[in-house]
């Protein structure tokens, strides 16, 4: 099932179910994914986003959300940082599971094999390698030190 179609699923879902919180995140995502719309559409684009777009949505809604938390915590805000946890929890649903440190290792050394990347200068080419595959995945602000320490 088409990713978006998952989403609007569960928003009416939440909707039925009159679960507040969740329908609030839902309807986060779905602002946000039309606002990507609107502006490939602004851009000469016909259709919407793709399924690979939603899930950098995704995956940005949620870092977001994981760096509010830190600040909530470090203000003494729990509550806060607890209802962020929770619209977390909503947004990774959507996202495929995440790679495990090594499944991350190997997935740079096959894209630096793929690539046939031999210094620095073709990390443009292996992380673009990396973001096709591996797209709401992996974290990429992680992979590209690993990288350019592959490269080096």
């Amino acid at each position: 099932m088409e990713l978006r179609t998952r989403i609007t699923d569960a928003l009416k879902q939440a909707m039925k179910d009159k679960a507040v919180a969740r329908l609030s995140t839902l309807r986060l995502i779905n602002a946000a994914i039309k606002d990507k719309d609107i502006a490939a559409r602004a851009d000469g684009g016909d259709d919407g986003v793709g399924d690979a777009e939603v899930l950098a949505i995704l995956g940005k809604m949620s870092k977001q959300r994981m760096e509010s938390v830190r600040a909530y915590e470090e203000g003494g805000r729990l509550d806060l940082a607890d209802r962020e946890r929770d619209e977390i929890k909503v947004i990774e649903e959507f996202l495929p599971r995440q790679l495990t440190e090594d499944e991350s290792a190997k997935a740079v050394d096959d894209a630096i094999a793929e690539v046939g990347a031999s210094s620095i200068r073709d990390m443009g080419k292996v992380i673009g390698l990396l973001k096709a595959k591996y797209t709401g995945q992996m974290d990429f602000g992680s992979v590209g030190p690993k990288v350019k320490d592959r490269l080096s």
